[in-house]
């Protein structure tokens, strides 16, 4: 058993994390400002779970205050710690720039401080398949370079993983990053296109399509995502001993770092996702085809042959699957 601190646990993939790793009998230290982002009713229902289980203790609280999280850290004896907690969404991102700064910097920072003073074992935290930015050779890969964001979202993600680098090279810190590829499934956050589609067919609104619904996304349900999450906090970042600095590779280091994809490595179309959706909600959508917007790419598909490699694990569940799981949660929580 280990006491592991879970940064995000009235969020999506945060939530559910934590419940996996209660499940198999580590120690939660929960964290998580509960912002608006989005509705905190939600936030507040996910958290319900988690309350009262044993082994697990929740913090309110802002990322980006020193102090608090630097007390946090030197009271919390914590092990390992998984930080999901971040400013998501790359449109809101050109809305408020500011908060992204805040919470996936200086937020970050003092992650990275508490982690490096304290004696933590191994961060995790999650990075996400937007650093590829306008990189286009697909499938994308660790290996490839990912210095073309195309959304300050995309950005702070970027800059995570070299801030991450640097405090594994100094301070011989184990940092593993993850690239999540677009996450669904139940409990999950009411501004990705999932959420937003299921509500608007079920109340018989049209829906606005993308990239005249031409967009390839690598969709990943969120149990594989807290698998892969789970065996990499378990696996420990180590130097690759044969990393030279004449062929630097992205994707891994001469120090204690390493990051990985985690996504379906199967693309779906956007219309064959919607297609989906009808069939299970028995209902058809009224489509709003538009083009594609500011700091959108137009396909995402995850190379993840290392997650294989060294945790022997890949994500597989189907989208007709994982939609059908999410529809029945969301006609139950919602009650229609």
């Amino acid at each position: 058993m280990a006491k592991i601190f879970v940064t995000g646990t009235a969020g999506f993939i945060g939530s559910h994390v934590a419940q996996r790793l209660l499940d198999r009998g580590d120690e939660v230290v929960g964290f998580d400002s509960v912002n608006d982002y989005y509705d905190v009713s939600l936030k507040e229902a996910r958290l319900k779970l988690l309350n009262g289980r044993e082994g697990f203790s929740f913090i309110r609280g802002d990322l980006a205050d020193r102090k608090l999280m630097a007390d946090l850290f030197a009271s919390g004896d914590f092990e390992k710690v998984i930080h999901l907690a971040a400013q998501a969404g790359v449109r809101y991102s050109i809305v408020n720039p500011h908060a992204y700064i805040d919470s996936n910097i200086t937020g970050f920072m003092n992650i990275l401080e508490g982690c490096r003073h304290n004696g933590v074992k191994h961060l995790v935290y999650a990075s996400s398949s937007s650093v590829y930015g306008a990189n286009t050779t697909m499938p994308f890969s660790i290996h490839h370079n990912v210095d073309h964001p195309v959304s300050l979202y995309a950005a702070t993600k970027k800059a995570n993983e070299l801030m991450a680098h640097t405090y594994a090279s100094l301070y011989g810190l184990p940092c593993t990053g993850l690239r999540f590829f677009t996450v669904y499934g139940p409990w999950g956050r009411p501004d990705m296109a999932l959420f937003i589609f299921t509500k608007a067919i079920l109340e018989g609104k049209p829906i606005d399509v993308y990239n005249k619904g031409r967009m390839r996304r690598d969709f990943t349900y969120i149990d594989d995502i807290v698998e892969g999450v789970v065996r990499v906090t378990d696996r420990i970042a180590a130097p690759k001993p044969d990393w030279s600095g004449n062929a630097p590779d992205p994707g891994t280091s001469y120090a204690p770092n390493r990051v990985y994809n985690i996504g379906n490595n199967t693309p779906v179309e956007l219309l064959r996702f919607i297609e989906v959706l009808e069939e299970k909600l028995g209902k058809k959508a009224v489509m709003n085809l538009m083009p594609i917007q500011p700091g959108d790419v137009p396909a995402t598909c995850a190379d993840v042959d290392d997650l294989m490699a060294d945790v022997g694990f890949t994500p597989c569940t189907s989208i007709e699957e994982g939609i059908g799981r999410f529809v029945a949660w969301y006609r139950e929580y919602f009650k229609v």
